[in-house]
């Protein structure tokens, strides 16, 4: 694990030269399965995303707001496997960042992605040390990035295109962008409607996608009906915990998911929710 760690320092020094960032999989010793698959961890109220790519790179965003994160990872990884080799945080608000202390303690990290904006909780400090302890690489997240697996999937970093020390955490969410063949995954953290906005003036051409994260766990303080027919999704994806104080998802947000004929997903009625593609069918399960 020295030598992935190593080969995955050299990759990330020479990815920012060229504003990407190279993943390399062929060292992995299980075979390619052809087949990427996203899971939207049934975490409760909070994010936790776990990408397995088609040579089993892995990739985790988020958290959570607790330690369950840690036993949702091990109802699918292997046993004894501790391999993740990069950690993406949205954003630094407690339900996103709460379970990565205890990632980093449980896991074998190579590199963390995060998008440069503090928050006023004490779980980043924790979190700081955590991933300083794993010597695991540090990288902000910035747009024009990409996160290429090295075997047709891809995540692009289409959100922070700017320094976002002292913005609002959920402003300053990283919005991501996860490719594989025909089919596509957008990662939104909890970006308010003021991001989705940049993002439909910078990438609206790009934008049409099969798999929305709908933001902010399906608050109406994002996902406008802009964005939703920008991104016209076949579903969208709510993660949040059931009978939430904040009464996510709101209606007025499954009104407009509906409205553009998206299939809506929520990790309160099904769990963790899984996708699988081979990069031309893309199958729920």
């Amino acid at each position: 694990m020295k030598f992935v760690k190593r080969y995955f320092r050299e990759l990330i020094v020479a990815g920012l030269i060229l504003a990407n960032i190279f993943v390399f999989l062929a060292m992995h010793a299980r075979g390619a399965s052809g087949l990427l698959r996203v899971y939207f961890l049934d975490i409760g109220q909070g994010d936790a995303i776990f990408i397995d790519s088609p040579t089993h790179g892995r990739m985790l965003i988020d958290g959570g707001k607790n330690r369950k994160v840690v036993s949702e990872l091990g109802s699918i990884l292997p046993f004894a496997d501790n391999r993740i080799d990069l950690v993406l945080a949205t954003h630094p608000d407690a339900d996103h960042i709460g379970g990565l202390p205890e990632v980093f303690a449980r896991y074998d990290v190579s590199a963390y992605l995060y998008p440069g904006v503090r928050s006023e909780n004490n779980i980043d400090e924790e979190l700081d040390k955590r991933v300083e302890a794993e010597g695991a690489t540090k990288v902000l997240a910035r747009r024009g990035m990409v996160v290429n697996f090295g075997d047709g999937a891809k995540l692009e970093i289409l959100f922070p295109n700017q320094d976002v020390n002292n913005w609002e955490t959920n402003r300053a969410s990283v919005v991501a962008k996860l490719v594989y063949g025909e089919k596509s995954f957008l990662l939104t953290g909890d970006s308010p409607i003021d991001i989705e906005n940049v993002l439909v003036r910078l990438d609206k051409a790009d934008l049409d996608i099969d798999v929305l994260k709908a933001g902010h766990h399906g608050s109406r303080t994002s996902t406008s009906l802009a964005f939703a027919e920008a991104t016209s999704p076949e579903y969208a994806v709510i993660s949040a915990g059931k009978d939430n104080t904040y009464g996510h998802p709101h209606k007025e947000v499954l009104d407009i998911l509906k409205k553009v004929g998206a299939k809506v997903v929520s990790t309160i009625d099904m769990g963790t929710i899984e996708f699988e593609t081979d990069g031309k069918i893309l199958e729920m399960r």
